[in-house]
């Protein structure tokens, strides 16, 4: 059999090795089918197995969102969701990158979306779990997996159930072995976990700040307010297009844009995504400055954010320009309170410059505007600290697993 030819297969010992296993001897490849089976088990929601909504980050770990209880009664009746229980591999077989793996760390049973696989130990062999967990995580492994898929992108391959199976993961020969990688992996993902909770919990208090910091529910003036504004009376209402000029970007094509900037393209360039708030790359070329954008269309409409100095942006980009110091973080981020709220969901979601232009929100002066906004400022310097240390973190990580495990290159080249 095809599979047992595959588990004899030595491969080489990787680069690191932990010193009480140095001289064990080379590593083998054992097929995934002999090691995971497929969990193909549906029902449909219930409060005891609700139905969850996945998001898979980064291949560290599935995360989740319960649907709220009006969604969750109209699809009772549907009987075509996936069972995950806790510790199951998921990935999504229609986009298998980095990041469309990870195990589901969810404490309980739940129910989720068709589309994904969803695969477990067999109980019948002995392995470390966590060990071929990290091992199938690996990018090095994704790109394996993907030269098996359909597509011509590598971020966009489709890599079918039946595909995914029959290929094969190198081992270690022990399994002591197998738990002391397994082992320092997981404590590196705690440490990753512990980071993300943090920037998760800056994330929850600026939200939590605004709601003081900006009047609620039709309220012209704030629950919370600065001591030198105390006693300056509401906030003025407007439309936006009473403030601002309303326009929009230029179309780009995305092979003229650099990912890092040079001396020549050193503008940068903000698209309709929201990660990384929108940056492209960047151009040789900058079409506004100082003012705030959102997007126009798609998945992320609405989305809105304050773009310091000079840039360009793309034609999925509203504009937003006022030249006497409006344009600034404050509105941004009081926008974004909003904005949702006037997409079209017709189609494509879009909001448009002729409804941006309606939206009212009130105003303070603009003296009590750039105090917010300062105020907001710190805070978003402490997330976006908080998030490259995240970002280092999992770099770190990415580079260990190249040391601790074999190269792949070899399976790549066949």
């Amino acid at each position: 059999m095809k599979s047992n030819e595959q588990e004899k297969k030595k491969v080489p010992a990787p680069r690191l090795r932990f010193k009480q296993f140095e001289g064990m001897g080379e590593w083998k490849e054992k097929t995934i089918s002999d090691l995971l089976a497929v969990r193909n088990i549906k029902k449909p929601p219930s409060e005891d197995i609700p139905l969850f909504s996945l998001t898979i980050e980064d291949g560290v770990t599935a995360k989740s969102e319960r649907y709220d209880r009006e969604f969750l009664v109209g699809k009772k009746e549907q009987k075509t969701y996936k069972v995950v229980m806790p510790n199951d591999l998921v990935y999504n077989p229609a986009n298998l990158r980095w990041g469309a793996i990870a195990v589901s760390k969810i404490r309980h049973p739940v129910v989720v979306s068709p589309i994904y696989e969803v695969l477990y130990k067999r109980p019948d062999i002995e392995f470390n779990e966590n060990f071929v967990f990290e091992s199938l995580m690996r990018p090095e492994q994704i790109k394996v997996f993907c030269l098996k898929g359909q597509g011509t992108l590598v971020e966009r391959i489709a890599v079918k159930i039946d595909d995914f199976v029959t290929e094969s993961i190198p081992l270690p020969p022990t399994l002591p072995e197998q738990t002391h990688i397994a082992a320092c992996l997981s404590s590196l993902d705690a440490v990753i976990t512990a980071h993300t909770d943090k920037l998760d919990a800056l994330r929850q208090h600026k939200r939590a700040l605004m709601q003081e910091l900006f009047p609620q529910g039709g309220e012209r003036v704030p629950r919370l307010r600065f001591p030198e504004f105390e006693g300056n009376g509401e906030w003025e209402e407007k439309e936006v297009g009473e403030v601002f000029t309303v326009t929009r970007g230029l179309v780009l094509s995305m092979t003229l844009v650099s990912d890092k900037p040079d001396l020549e393209k050193k503008y940068p360039v903000y698209s309709s995504q929201t990660k990384n708030k929108g940056l492209a790359g960047y151009y040789s070329d900058y079409l506004y400055q100082d003012a705030i954008t959102w997007t126009t269309d798609g998945a992320n409409a609405g989305d809105t954010n304050y773009r310091e100095g000079k840039f360009y942006c793309t034609n999925v980009c509203g504009v937003l320009l006022n030249s006497e110091g409006y344009a600034n973080l404050f509105v941004a981020e009081l926008l974004n309170t909003v904005t949702r709220n006037h997409v079209s969901y017709v189609g494509n979601p879009k909001l448009m410059n002729g409804v941006m232009s309606k939206i009212k929100i009130p105003l303070p002066t603009l003296p009590e505007q750039q105090r917010i906004a300062a105020c907001l400022s710190s805070l978003d310097d402490l997330i976006t600290a908080q998030s490259e240390k995240i970002d280092e973190l999992k770099t770190f990580k990415r580079g260990l697993m190249q040391g601790l495990f074999p190269s792949t290159n070899h399976e790549a080249a066949e």
